[in-house]
């Protein structure tokens, strides 16, 4: 997985407030790494921008229908119908989103020839069952393995770039940020330029009532959580595609694939169980994954709780576990004494663990660039383990991983140790356990593994605890 390191947002870059760009209902993007979140065609009828719910949809329809139109009078693989169509098929990741998989980039892979020509076989068949609903290219996620968030949310892109182009005008009149002239095929728009890409690019901001972390229509369980709330729909599914309330293997996957395909109206009954799901974009308010949480605390917290940090006396491992030893302990004291278990919780209930690690990773980062530290933290695009190193590349790092108390503490414990034993000499770890509630017996057990390894004479990461339980307010104790 790629990593996020020392992130530039686009609201802090152009010296925007971020409010006004909530508010605005734009996402505020990081310029030299993607956001984890795709634009999901389900959710364009249901945006609050005309240019998304009319515009977009029309383009989406357009350009599906023409690939549909192609499809319909191709004969063998290869005639030029069918190159036509290839054509049509053949999406790039448009970086200018700066939405996806990227991690430490914007930058993605384009669909290669063997996917392209598997995709377009599959979609052939469809057509030939007589489907002609341009939505039917929303399901490939559903039919094929390789066909994941990114490659739906890219092909949508590409599909509804103009209207999303419209939409920037629209939004970028509200904005006083410097633009220029950027051409996509033969639309020429005004749009801010990266200022982290070597290469002459453009920023087109994304509205974020479009933003899923993951499509609708990403897997077979959506589908059968959906269809199992309408008796009429169920009773459709279990006599035209079979039970794919089971699914769990790639076989049964396969199964139902094979059962979705059978005929016109098996498909359009899946298609069916589909359009009712809950089409709801990704929550920014209660930020679940904390893909916002972790930004806006960066920006504001070595402001608020100012943490003095003694520069490295040398660029040594010792040295460099001594200051991530503070960073770990300061981010106890947050949670602990200074009120911040909050941020662990939304409407009672306590946020993933991704938004716990992307929290750790935000302060962080905050307390190394607040302390003018030769060090950058990094995470990974899909939250993980912190690690720190030296930015001038000292051959040594410090491992922060964050577990919920909730989750699997025992064995990711086990497998961080698997880690140690390749870069012992290289790597410190500590394992920091956020307790939110249902700990039971797992820190008795993780301290006991510890032990048991430092007792044959091996480094063992350091356990540390955080209480981030929700606390009484203080008119409460």
């Amino acid at each position: 997985m790629a990593t996020i390191r020392d992130p530039v947002l686009f609201s802090k870059h152009f010296d925007v407030d971020p409010a006004r760009l909530a508010k605005l209902g734009v996402l505020d993007p990081m310029l030299n790494a993607d956001t984890k979140l795709f634009i999901d065609p389900l959710l364009l009828r249901e945006s609050r921008h005309p240019e998304i719910s009319a515009d977009a949809v029309a383009c989406f329809d357009q350009y599906f229908g023409k690939v549909i139109t192609l499809l319909q009078h191709s004969s063998v693989p290869g005639d030029v119908a069918w190159r036509n169509a290839d054509r049509l098929f053949n999406f790039r990741e448009v970086i200018e989103t700066c939405i996806g998989y990227g991690g430490s980039t914007i930058h993605g892979s384009a669909i290669g020839p063997t996917l392209r020509a598997r995709l377009m076989n599959t979609a052939k068949e469809i057509v030939e069952l007589g489907v002609d609903n341009p939505e039917l290219f929303v399901l490939l996620g559903l039919l094929e393995d390789d066909i994941g968030a990114d490659r739906i949310s890219d092909m949508t892109t590409t599909a509804i770039l103009p209207a999303l182009l419209k939409f920037n005008e629209v939004v970028l009149a509200d904005l006083d940020v410097p633009t220029e002239r950027f051409t996509f095929k033969t639309v020429s728009t005004a749009l801010p330029r990266n200022p982290c890409e070597s290469r002459r690019t453009g920023i087109i901001l994304l509205p974020t009532d479009i933003l899923r972390d993951l499509p609708i229509a990403h897997d077979w369980h959506d589908v059968a959580d959906a269809a199992d709330k309408n008796q009429e729909l169920r009773d459709r599914v279990n006599e035209r595609i079979g039970d794919i309330w089971a699914i769990k293997t790639r076989e049964d996957k396969a199964q139902a694939r094979i059962a979705a395909l059978r005929s016109k109206q098996a498909f359009e009954t899946l298609m069916a169980a589909v359009g009712v799901a809950d089409k709801k974009a990704y929550d920014a308010v209660a930020d679940p994954l904390g893909h916002y949480l972790w930004r806006d605390v960066s920006a504001t917290i070595a402001t608020k709780f100012p943490f003095p940090i003694r520069q490295p006396t040398a660029k040594n491992l010792d040295e460099l576990e001594r200051v991530v030893e503070q960073i770990v302990a300061h981010f106890q004291d947050l949670i602990e004494k200074n009120g911040l278990w909050y941020l662990l919780w939304h409407n009672g209930k306590a946020r993933h663990e991704k938004a716990a690690q992307r929290l750790f990773f935000g302060i962080a980062d905050a307390y190394c660039k607040a302390n003018n530290l030769d060090i950058s933290p990094e995470t990974d695009s899909g939250a993980g383990p912190v690690d720190f190193k030296f930015s001038s590349g000292y051959d040594a790092r410090v491992l922060v991983e964050i577990k919920l108390s909730t989750g699997k503490v025992v064995s990711g414990y086990r497998t961080q140790l698997e880690v140690y034993k390749d870069a012992e000499k290289t790597m410190r770890a500590f394992y920091l356990v956020v307790d939110v509630g249902g700990m039971g017996e797992k820190l008795e057990k993780i301290f006991d593994i510890r032990n048991a390894w430092v007792s044959s004479g091996l480094r063992a990461s350091r356990i540390e605890v955080v209480d981030g339980e929700m606390k009484p307010s203080a008119s409460k104790r």
